[in-house]
């Protein structure tokens, strides 16, 4: 019986009970063992285990950095992107924009100031994810890593970069606008990839088309979003988050507005997530109860009755529980642009989900309850 598996190009981790079991318990996350294959090639013996377990695990954690890039641009939702003239401005601007939500900053190589822009905020901001866009070139994107770049961003798809950033471990979204170009960064590993300029490229309609053929790839579109259509952006499935320069207009920047620029940020991350009440769950004791309830709610309001296998809807807004369910007085669903950016935002503000309880439509979640309760109601994350 396998238990657990872990996949990461060529490695593969696969916990199964075949064996007598044992824990490791000097890392990050313990590792408990009942049976291990690694590639392919059985462990019988428990040193062999732990060995090849830690091993394993490991080095996954070393892989992972470069999604825990990716990670981050999907919990911001946005990733500005800068331009600036006078790398004096680089370090106010990452802090303007962290402090309105935004923890990661695209600096374009548009200007000379771009290196050296970098480097000040690698090393003055260490809680801002920095790296380097509008890289045409190998010698930019190296020059961009040397400076502290954690990521790389091309408005085209130049091989020689992708494949210099994946030898070294550098996260890399080039632009890819056409099937075939999709279908090149597919063929290099890559997952999420570029969409610039959106605008001029069919914008979401266009995006909406290519995620047919193309379901295993997530786009990050630039140019053409704003804050008038990011939450349609954000919402879309296919979408792993959204770049842009009007959260940090170059004037703004040169004119040291910074107070706005945080504004703008905090404005973009607000619509990224997308708060909203969805509706509110009743708990009933069994199958008859609800549907009387949900009927008296038709009654009185003319909230029409839809029956489901959990639950009975009266109206969109009111579920009607089959069983008592989580929470003392009931549910409350609130919906978001964003899973995952609402986790991550939620946990900065001390609320952690319940994975036990999350729905997945594919590798998608689509619906999580957060640990606890308010006011005696729990409270699950509902995907738009």
């Amino acid at each position: 019986m396998e238990l657990v598996r872990y996949e990461e190009g060529d490695l593969t981790l696969t916990i199964s009970a075949c064996v007598s079991s044992c824990v490791y318990e000097d890392y990050p996350s313990p590792v408990q063992i009942q049976g291990l294959h690694v590639n392919g090639a059985a462990c019988s013996t428990q040193e062999e285990l732990v060995d090849r377990a830690v091993a394993v695990y490991v080095k996954l954690l070393e892989r992972s950095n470069k999604m825990t890039v990716l990670e981050r641009f999907e919990a911001a939702g946005v990733v500005p992107v800068v331009v600036l003239e006078n790398a004096a401005d680089a370090v106010p601007t990452a802090k303007a924009l962290a402090s309105g939500g935004l923890d990661c900053m695209e600096i374009t190589f548009r200007t000379d100031a771009a290196a050296d822009s970098i480097k000040a905020v690698a090393e003055q901001c260490p809680d801002v994810l920095v790296g380097a866009g509008t890289v045409i070139t190998l010698d930019q994107a190296k020059t961009a890593v040397e400076c502290g770049a954690k990521f790389i961003v091309s408005p085209g798809f130049n091989p020689k970069v992708v494949e210099w950033c994946l030898e070294n471990d550098i996260p890399v979204t080039p632009g890819c606008v056409t099937p075939t170009e999709i279908t090149m960064a597919y063929e290099m590993g890559l997952r999420i990839v570029k969409f610039f300029p959106a605008g001029v490229y069919g914008g979401l309609n266009a995006l909406k088309n290519l995620s047919a053929p193309f379901t295993m790839m997530k786009f990050i579109p630039t140019g053409g979003v704003n804050a008038a259509n990011l939450g349609e952006f954000a919402a879309a499935p296919f979408i792993h988050a959204v770049g842009g320069s009007w959260v940090c207009p170059k004037k703004d920047i040169s004119e040291h507005n910074f107070e706005k620029i945080a504004a703008l940020a905090k404005e973009a991350h607000e619509i990224c997530l997308g708060f909203e009440v969805a509706h509110i769950g009743v708990n009933c004791d069994n199958e008859d109860e609800a549907m009387e309830v949900a009927k008296g709610f038709e009654k009185a309001f003319g909230f029409a009755v839809k029956p489901g296998n959990s639950s009975n809807f009266a109206g969109p807004s009111i579920e009607v529980m089959k069983s008592q369910y989580l929470g003392k007085n009931g549910h409350i669903a609130v919906r978001t642009n964003s899973i995952p950016a609402a986790v991550a935002e939620l946990a900065k503000r001390g609320f952690e989900p319940d994975w036990d309880t999350a729905k997945k439509k594919g590798d998608k979640v689509t619906a999580v309850y957060l640990k606890g309760e308010i006011g005696g109601f729990a409270v699950h994350l509902l995907q738009k």
